[in-house]
């Protein structure tokens, strides 16, 4: 019998990738433009596949796609028809599954669902509070993730979330599609809070019905922000947990460039802690590369 994925998870912790914008830059490829990494979905695919293909050499078992940042209002805002963007949000899918499919072992692939912030480009995603309806946050998710769910991602990766007013709509599209696993992650400004301002707890409270979120955590936060909010999460959720910090530095959305000092790898003491507040999947988000995984792989291979 094949096992699931959420079957999978509470074997953990599990490593998962590191940044894929941050990688892709190191290898040369300019992107400051609102697209981000998305944009290399048209122009460089390869590119993307070998970033996946060195995550799983690096441990990594669950590979995210480069849908972050893409869209149909991004797209076609380039000049692109509906067709051609959802063409290339397949596209991210298609990648990773030929990656994974090459694996000498089991590897998910996890289809990035990013905040609508993500797509205004000016690193609203670090803010909320966008001022959009609820209807128009649910129609934007459900646009995509229909597209993203005709390529069959292993499970959805509802990320860098800044605000629980888009979790709910995240909740009400994500319920449409029973058979595929999700996580929600959220970004957080400390130890407490929602990048928008809200306890984090509020996380656990509005996925507690939600029948395909199988996990919930944070994502591209400080480090150091990260086991104080777990440990609010693990009170008020048995969910496993999700964590894929930042290198550390601080984002500028004017500039689309991350400013400050960062972490090249995670300490093995804090990655021990997370473990024990209940995170089954760790990995790194923006600056953490196949450098940080692979260390993580040997310090996760020790607590499992």
């Amino acid at each position: 019998m094949t096992q699931s994925f959420s079957e999978w998870l509470i074997q953990g912790p599990w490593p998962i990738d590191g940044g894929l914008s941050g990688e892709l830059e190191k290898r040369g490829h300019n992107l400051a433009d609102a697209l981000w990494s998305a944009r290399l979905l048209r122009d460089d695919p390869t590119a993307i596949a070998a970033v996946h293909r060195d995550y799983v050499a690096a441990g990594g078992r669950v590979i995210i796609t480069a849908s972050y940042q893409a869209s149909r209002q991004g797209f076609t805002a380039i000049g692109m028809t509906t067709d051609e963007a959802d063409n290339l949000m397949r596209l991210s899918v298609t990648l990773a599954n030929e990656v994974a499919s090459a694996a000498p072992q089991k590897v998910w692939v996890a289809a990035s669902v990013g905040p609508y912030g993500a797509v205004l480009g000016g690193g609203q995603e670090y803010v909320g509070n966008y001022g959009v309806a609820h209807k128009d946050l649910v129609k934007f998710h459900r646009e995509r993730i229909e597209v993203l769910a005709s390529a069959k991602p292993d499970v959805f990766a509802c990320e860098t979330i800044p605000d629980l007013d888009e979790v709910r709509a995240l909740v009400e599209v994500l319920a449409d599609y029973p058979e595929t696993p999700a996580w929600i992650t959220m970004s957080a400004k400390d130890g407490n809070s929602t990048c928008a301002g809200q306890g984090i707890g509020h996380l656990a409270e509005l996925v507690k019905d939600s029948p395909n979120v199988v996990a919930i955590g944070i994502n591209c936060t400080m480090p150091e922000h990260v086991t104080s909010l777990l440990g609010k999460l693990s009170e008020k959720s048995q969910l496993p947990l999700v964590v894929y910090p930042n290198a550390g530095r601080v984002w500028d959305g004017a500039e689309m460039c991350w400013i400050g000092e960062g972490h090249t790898t995670l300490p093995s003491q804090i990655i021990s802690e997370w473990a024990k507040a209940g995170a089954k999947l760790i990995g790194g988000c923006c600056g953490l590369g196949p450098d940080a995984i692979s260390q993580l792989d040997q310090d996760l291979e020790k607590l499992r």
